[in-house]
């Protein structure tokens, strides 16, 4: 026992002889992993800590939009934000280049202490969307060159763009789509005598636009405020409001459409029982609940000749109901047109809605629609009968009387039979007797 016991402590020591380089290998190999391991963590973590470029021109990011703008050329001109990004810019790319565009690409550009892009005179900057420009307290945008924007969003808590044109320069800008969020839209740069030339091809523009920026031109769009939008609408547009949204819901804005006249009822009929009155061109419009788009330059008016035509009829219609005579149903079509306030009036017609001319340049003359006024048939009353004579009634039947010959033949039978009867009873009597006295 002793001897086997010995062998297999020997065996045991050998196994644990043999497992110890193995061990020791595993061992090593563990630390080695986690030395590995700590030496790609710690640049990664101090490569997150690093700042990361904000936009790109070409191949090459940069740590600035500003500096983008400085390494634009004339191959490649446009800058693309990376991220989002708290700066203010100014357009001056290096000589040779005039004009660059910003790609937001999804991400913001909120400004810093000033205004969030400075669009110097002689420069053109386009902006495309998606992606925001925030001024906040400042404008998003100041312009004294040329400014194109297809896309994005654009907010400020005061005046959203300015523009100016002085003696040496002008602005110029255009819109063609994006939304536009602020107190005021547009206005001018403190040393400014004009706008400059903006026009507005689309966009939704949320705010006010001041009165009196007379290079201001407005093709298309939708807008919130239209308090002061006449005076830039292009010729022959107008303002359609309370557009029906996805849901079917008025979404309150304006939009801009071509010069449109809309009738609610365009079939009008009146009824000579329940009263006629002669019609002014104001009572047709409000009749019909016909109006014009909301442009303000534009009036309605409506052919004379016609109106007084159915006046006419009107009074034939009233004039019968007093004589109570029979009226034939008539129907007259009424031409209803736009003018644009101050034009000559060639139709002689009567005007309603009309408002002080904004001096159009146009030579535009209007559109025009039709309604129709039937005036409903009268039929002729019946002629009342004369005082004592009814009219028509059933006369009951009486009973026939006999003839006087008839009731003379009559009473001469009846006193025959009474005769008859008279000389039976007495017969009778008679022989009752007789046979009495013989028993």
């Amino acid at each position: 026992m002793y001897k086997h016991e010995k062998q297999a402590v020997e065996r045991l020591q050998s196994n644990h002889i043999h497992m110890l380089p193995t061990l020791s290998t595993a061992i090593i190999t563990f630390f080695l992993i986690i030395s590995l391991s700590g030496t790609m963590l710690f640049p990664m973590m101090a490569f997150a800590d690093e700042p990361q470029p904000v936009a790109q021109v070409g191949n090459t990011t940069y740590m600035s939009v500003q500096d983008a703008i400085g390494h634009t050329s004339m191959k490649n001109n446009t800058v693309t934000l990376l991220t989002d990004t708290t700066e203010s810019v100014t357009v001056t790319p290096p000589k040779v280049v005039r004009g660059i565009t910003l790609e937001l690409n999804g991400h913001a550009l909120n400004a810093s202490n000033t205004t969030a892009i400075t669009v110097p005179a002689n420069m053109q900057l386009t902006i495309v969307g998606p992606g925001t420009v925030a001024g906040g307290t400042q404008p998003a945008v100041d312009c004294r060159g040329a400014l194109h924007v297809e896309g994005g969003t654009f907010t400020s808590d005061a005046t959203l763009m300015r523009f100016a044109e002085t003696d040496e320069t002008s602005a110029q800008g255009s819109f063609s789509g994006g939304t536009f969020t602020a107190p005021t839209l547009f206005n001018l740069l403190d040393d400014a005598k004009n706008l400059g030339y903006v026009t507005v091809r689309g966009g939704e523009y949320r705010g006010m636009i001041p009165a009196g920026l007379n290079t201001l031109v407005l093709l298309s769009g939708s807008f919130s405020d239209s308090s002061n939008l006449a005076p830039y609408l292009a010729d022959s547009l107008g303002l359609i409001p309370d557009g029906t949204s996805g849901d079917g819901t008025g979404d309150g804005m304006f939009h801009i459409g071509d010069l449109a006249i809309s009738s609610k009822q365009t079939l009008v009929e009146l009824n000579p029982a329940s009263g006629l009155q002669r019609l002014s061109a104001d009572d047709l419009l409000t009749l019909t609940g016909t109006q014009l788009n909301g442009i303000a330059d534009y009036r309605l008016v409506m052919d004379s000749d016609q109106l007084q035509t159915l006046n006419d009829q009107i009074d034939r219609a009233m004039q019968a109901m007093e004589k109570r005579k029979a009226f034939e149903t008539v129907s007259q079509n009424i031409t209803i047109t736009a003018v644009r306030n101050g034009a000559d009036d060639v139709i002689g017609a009567n005007a309603s809605g009309g408002a002080g001319p904004q001096l159009r340049t146009s030579d535009h003359d209007g559109i025009s629609a039709q309604v129709t006024v039937t005036i409903k048939a009268v039929a002729e009353p019946e002629e009342p009968e004369g005082p004592g004579k009814p009219s028509n009634p059933e006369k009951p039947e009486k009973p026939e009387m006999p003839r006087s010959g008839s009731a003379v033949q009559a009473l001469a039978i009846i006193s025959l039979l009474l005769v008859i009867a008279s000389a039976i009873c007495v017969y009778a009597t008679a022989h009752l007797r007789s046979s009495r006295l013989h028993n």
